[in-house]
């Protein structure tokens, strides 16, 4: 979906695929068929934004064949779905049956890490509309802290210029902008705003820049408004927003919540849990087991559009706090924002078929378009060639 902003720009609104498990292009393409196309048409939206998650076999064979990506771009817009954003967070097997501490790996030390990311972004300068003015990739946030010193911060520097001149290249051989922002989750690298400043002063921030998580920034405990203006006091653009709510307990050590909250420790993915006062614990059954002070913000991404069961909450006020300090002013703070909820199927209260799946993903975006709209937003955008 397309919003435009006060300011005249054109914001793209869209929901992340890899909440679907498809690891191969005719999988991808029949994800589209399954849901995207669906949601679209639940929403009355003639085009519909879908941030792709291309693991990084179909990314290389994407990236090593352009008559490939025409033919992918063809059949994206004949089904009424564009692309401005990747998600290049997972590298593969995102839905195995354990993912865990595995989704960090490999790293920003690694080729193959850069070599994923480049391919995103040759792909995605040929799937971007005519019209995008960019596009956007979404990483992972240097790497898991474990281990870390001040020698790998230096070579992921060199990494990262190293990106950015490949970037360049993209744009010279495309004549497209792909930018790659580092997305700040709790346990690594890069948990919060501060630590982004940290690792990334000195980046080259025509193609670099910061993917913010609105789960992530709750679970870092930080206030939007200020997470906002410390980026913005260092140089570094928000190129990718991913609109999410992260699970909230506010008396994890009431029976009650403890219960509640065993529903959601389930072994796929990793749900850090932090509080305030800096208690942590790198994933949700570890705190539970011991006893970690609350209140808590687990990283669980939980539908944006519905709060969980009682005891328990969700971070929508972060969520609230975040949009209008993003695109509430007078000038939009980014221009690509992405619903990620991608723990629908881990979820206790999981969809049960496909057509549930469709309406919960949907009930989200709209949830997302109305938001925007409220902040002044207008959904008069004359789509131009694409």
């Amino acid at each position: 979906m397309r919003l435009r902003h006060r300011d005249g720009q054109v914001i793209h609104l869209g929901y992340c695929t890899n909440v679907h498990p498809a690891e191969d292009l005719p999988g991808i393409v029949r994800q589209l068929d399954s849901y995207a196309v669906a949601v679209r048409k639940l929403l009355s939206a003639d085009v519909l934004g879908v941030g792709l998650w291309l693991p990084a076999p179909a990314a290389a064979g994407l990236a090593a064949d352009p008559a490939e990506v025409a033919r992918l771009r063809r059949e994206i817009a004949a089904r009424g779905l564009e692309v401005v954003t990747l998600n290049g967070f997972p590298y593969q097997s995102f839905h195995a049956p354990v993912v865990k501490r595995a989704v960090y790996q490999p790293d920003w030390l690694t080729a193959e890490r850069l070599d994923y990311t480049v391919n995103l972004a040759r792909v995605l300068a040929g799937l971007l509309p005519d019209d995008a003015a960019r596009g956007s990739v979404s990483t992972l946030p240097l790497g898991w802290r474990t281990h870390w010193s001040e020698r790998r911060s230096l070579a992921v520097r060199d990494q990262l210029a190293v990106l950015a001149g490949r970037l360049a290249e993209v744009r010279a051989a495309f004549g497209r902008l792909v930018r790659v922002g580092i997305e700040p989750e709790p346990g690594c690298v890069v948990e919060s705003t501060a630590q982004a400043v940290a690792e990334l002063t000195g980046v080259d921030t025509e193609y670099i820049g910061v993917c913010l998580d609105l789960a992530h920034l709750a679970c870092a405990w930080e206030e939007p408004a200020p997470a906002l203006a410390r980026l913005a006091a260092a140089g570094l653009p928000v190129v990718k927003v991913q609109v999410s709510a992260a699970l909230a307990a506010p008396r994890p050590e009431e029976p009650g919540t403890a219960a509640a909250l065993r529903e959601y420790a389930e072994p796929r993915f990793l749900h850090q849990t932090r509080g305030p006062g800096g208690q942590a614990a790198d994933d949700l059954a570890e705190a539970l087991e011991a006893g970690l002070p609350g209140p808590w913000r687990v990283h669980y991404h939980v539908p944006v559009h519905a709060a969980p069961r009682s005891p328990l909450r969700s971070t929508a006020d972060v969520l609230h706090d975040a949009m209008t300090a993003l695109a509430g002013g007078p000038a939009a703070a980014c221009d690509h924002f992405e619903v990620e909820t991608y723990t629908w199927q881990v979820l206790p209260q999981a969809p049960a078929t496909p057509a549930e799946l469709v309406r919960g993903l949907a009930s989200e975006l709209r949830f997302t378009r109305d938001e925007m709209l409220a902040l002044g937003l207008s959904s008069r955008v004359v789509a131009e060639a694409r």
